[in-house]
């Protein structure tokens, strides 16, 4: 009987019984060695593991499994290398539920590298990976006396060992898990066009890299490191990359309704994930990290580079707090079209106005912005310039909006002193 050593990575963890194989992983060069730990505090098995052949190269030991594989594209050789610091024992654990042969991995320190040679040239490597291997029982061998000759058995006791190659399968095409608008504009399950959204999931890139260099004079790029998006059939500009994260900005022309989204890479295309999209889906940029002692206080900025924060507040940056009569910019996304039509994926070149009614409150006393518009030198960003009104100094102040009538729903402060 074939023993399971299922290698789930990161957020791959969850939902490893519906993974599709895509490939095939054929019998590594090398083997793969458990020495057991004994039983955890909970009961599981643990195993020390040492991941085919390493080397010291001074710095790091790499260690090596690498085989053939078939399911993806010709075919080709893969090879999978665990990296850590030193040159001490493997940071690298398998552990076993009582009574199972099917087993995690858990990585305390380095990193793995995963790369697919493909025969015509192609290559793809990830930072991340769903996996499942097998050990070759005609080739499999035990020490110590374990229970049974397998993961389990050795994962009890202390000093028994399993030696032998693997085989297994593979899964590399993207997995989106969620979408969601930016999260520092409010994070919302539902978008709108020309918004900005972030997609979470497994495979989503193969490296990590952003739009720079990728622009066609003022057009942003709908590829970035080989990895393209759909939202409702229209191509997504991309911005940010990653194997767990893709950012960018909805097309403007995106129907309004329940829409797929679909990731495509090398691997292959994500199943489609459904998305609410509404006319607009308003947010201003309120960050996490301008989050103080519980309250949440929105990005505002004066015309001279200075934060509305409390002087000394983060040494980082400028700031002073806002008095009455003072212009602050606001910063927002998903507002809706514009006078001149700018559409998104392009850098606005000139200030227009935003087609919809937006309105402010600051501490509660009604505020129409000087400007309503696209911040110019810069692709989909609204920007939304308030006078502060006459109202008593508080750190704790209000601020609300509204748009056709309709109110935000973030909840966010300013600084206003006097």
């Amino acid at each position: 009987m074939a023993r399971a050593i299922t290698t789930i990575f990161f957020c791959l963890l969850a939902g490893i019984g519906q993974q599709a194989w895509a490939g095939t992983l054929n019998q590594s060069n090398q083997n793969i060695t458990l020495t057991g730990i004994g039983p955890d505090s909970s009961g599981d098995g643990q195993s020390q593991v040492t991941y085919g052949d390493c080397s010291f190269d001074g710095t790091n030991t790499n260690c090596t499994l690498s085989g053939t594989f078939t399911g993806l594209g010709p075919g080709g050789n893969y090879s999978f290398v665990l990296s850590y610091p030193g040159n001490g024992p493997s940071p690298l654990t398998a552990i076993t539920a009582p009574g199972s042969d099917l087993f995690t991995f858990k990585l305390t320190s380095g990193s793995f590298t995963f790369t697919f040679n493909e025969s015509n040239g192609t290559t793809l490597t990830f930072r991340s990976l769903a996996y499942s291997i097998y050990f070759v029982p005609s080739a499999t061998t035990c020490t110590g006396s374990p229970s049974d000759c397998g993961p389990g058995g050795v994962g009890q006791t202390p000093g028994a060992t399993e030696i032998g190659p693997v085989t297994g399968s593979f899964e590399l095409s993207p997995v989106i898990q969620t979408v969601i608008s930016a999260g520092s504009y409010g994070g919302f399950t539902s978008i709108a066009p020309a918004t900005w959204i972030e997609i979470y999931g497994q495979n989503l890139a193969t490296t990590t890299t952003d739009w720079t260099g990728d622009f066609n004079g003022n057009n942003a790029p709908t590829s970035v490191g080989g990895t393209t998006v759909t939202v409702g059939g229209k191509q997504l500009f991309i911005d940010y990359v990653s194997p767990g994260q893709v950012n960018g900005q909805v097309s403007s022309d995106v129907a309004t309704g329940s829409q797929q989204v679909i990731v495509t890479t090398a691997a292959g295309s994500s199943a489609p994930f459904s998305i609410k999209v509404n006319a607009t889906e308003p947010g201003l940029l309120a960050p996490s990290a301008f989050k103080v002692s519980g309250t949440q206080y929105a990005v505002a900025l004066f015309s001279d580079g200075f934060y509305d924060l409390p002087p000394g507040f983060a040494s980082e940056v400028a700031s002073r707090r806002a008095v009455p009569g003072d212009t602050l910019m606001l910063f927002g996304i998903g507002f809706g079209p514009v006078s001149d039509g700018t559409s998104a994926g392009v850098i606005d070149q000139n200030t227009n106005q935003v087609n919809a009614s937006v309105d402010f409150t600051i501490g509660g006393v009604s505020v129409q912005p000087a400007y309503a518009g696209l911040t110019p030198g810069v692709v989909g960003l609204y920007q939304f310039n308030v006078v502060v009104p006459n109202i008593p100094a508080s750190d704790t102040t209000q601020l609300t909006f509204t748009v056709n009538g309709t109110a935000g729903t973030q909840t966010m402060d300013l600084f206003i002193g006097n």
